[in-house]
């Protein structure tokens, strides 16, 4: 392999310097010069014999043509031949350069892959410390959740325990509970928790999540929305992964009314396939599923139907783009709800 030529140092564009530069090349090389002599040579050898032959030979126009073909027929062969050897060896410099400039690209290519390779290494690595730290933040984040569920138990349960005439007012004659004195919880807080806190950081969202499940109803739609998400997510369907197509907020007070099939079919936008066949699989093949996915319809169909009446539409649209309403639209579409 021919051995790449450095690059000139200097001025001047990659175009012009270097192996991709076109070589200069003299415009009369040996090929021509020797060319040049035997021309000469042959021309004065044919005026010789001209000049030698004797007199008194008559020239017709035969005789004229065939003389000057044998003059100059043999001078355009001589440059015939200067003209192919010139072009072979203009050949093979050519492709002498194209083996240098393959060459290079080979070694750059080399270079280039080493170095990718290199950086492809380095990016594995942060790519699983950054796993590595999503999952401890995930870990955190169930952990806090777990825990943030159980505080209003605790909570029940000190305030479970008040002094004597406290108890007696608990309960009136006429059998109303501490939990039907309890002011209703807010929509605001009901829709942010349906879509339970965005991170361990959430402070809000865990707030609104303790005052919801202080709500009897509420609290077991959330507990059974959890419990479904969670089965879920063992087969890597995650609702925010999903982009269901919104209804109307007309269409989910006539399922609140108590509308289904064909009329309400609006609310299975779930469109992604994947998801769709992995939840019909496990719904036909682990009956745990299949019930804690009807348990789920169900408490959403009761728990919707009590908050829309005094829910405004701005509400019920932003309840529909919750994490909740979102495993309703996938597991209705899923067990025919709406078809």
């Amino acid at each position: 392999m021919t051995t790449i030529p450095p690059a000139p140092t200097g001025s001047g564009s990659p175009q012009s310097s270097g192996i991709y530069a076109r070589p200069k090349r003299a415009a009369i090389t040996g090929i021509e010069i020797i060319a040049i002599l035997l021309s000469l040579v042959w021309l004065g050898g044919a005026l010789l014999f001209f000049q030698v032959m004797p007199d008194g030979v008559e020239f017709d126009g035969m005789r004229f043509l065939i003389t000057m073909l044998a003059i100059f027929m043999p001078v355009g062969m001589i440059w015939v031949a200067a003209t192919a050897a010139r072009s072979s060896r203009i050949m093979r410099e050519e492709s002498q350069r194209l083996e240098a400039a393959i060459d290079a690209i080979r070694h750059a290519y080399v270079e280039q892959q080493q170095r990718a390779s290199a950086t492809k290494e380095t990016s594995v690595s942060e790519k699983l410390e950054e796993i590595a730290e999503v999952t401890r933040k995930t870990e955190t984040t169930l952990a806090t959740f777990h825990t943030s569920r159980r505080e209003p138990a605790r909570v029940a349960t000190v305030e479970a325990k008040p002094s004597k005439n406290a108890e007696e007012q608990t309960v009136l004659e006429l059998g109303t509970s501490a939990e039907e004195l309890a002011p209703p919880l807010e929509s605001a807080d009901f829709i942010r928790a349906l879509n339970f806190p965005e991170t361990a950081e959430d402070e809000e969202g865990f707030a609104a999540l303790r005052r919801a499940l202080r709500d009897r109803k509420v609290g077991q739609l959330i507990q059974a929305a959890q419990d479904v998400l969670t089965l879920m997510s063992q087969d890597g369907i995650y609702m925010d992964d999903l982009r269901p197509d919104m209804a109307r907020p007309e269409i989910w007070r006539q399922f609140a009314s108590g509308d289904r099939g064909r009329a309400v079919a609006a609310l299975g936008g779930i469109r992604d396939r994947t998801s769709l066949a992995l939840t019909a699989a496990r719904m036909k093949q682990d009956p745990i599923f299949r019930d804690a996915a009807h348990h789920f319809l169900r408490l959403f169909d009761r728990t919707f139907a009590e908050f829309e009446p005094s829910a405004e539409d701005a509400d019920i649209t932003a309840l529909s783009d919750t994490r909740t309403a979102r495993a309703f639209m996938l597991l209705g579409r899923v067990a025919g709800t709406f078809d």
